[in-house]
């Protein structure tokens, strides 16, 4: 893994963490907060998907559905750790 995969990753779980929280109403961190929690779900999606055989190619598109994948799993669990 390089500084450019890495730098990707960020941009990418930004943009993904702004889209996760205009989608789970009412797990949202506020902007700051969803894109933080977006950059966290694209890390987690970028080493958990491939090792499960998710593929969904390659590209900027796959990355950023990815990483909404990711960040959509991770507001979900978050909204459920509140609760509790």
């Amino acid at each position: 893994m390089d500084v450019n995969e890495i730098l990707i990753w960020i941009v990418v779980g930004a943009l993904a963490g702004w889209l996760a929280g205009l989608v789970v109403r009412g797990a949202g961190f506020g902007l700051l907060g969803d894109i933080v929690v977006g950059i966290v779900g694209a890390f987690i999606a970028g080493l958990l998907l491939p090792r499960i055989g998710v593929h969904l190619g390659v590209g900027f598109v796959a990355a950023v559905i990815d990483a909404f994948i990711g960040a959509v799993i991770l507001l979900l669990l978050l909204r459920l750790v509140r609760r509790a």
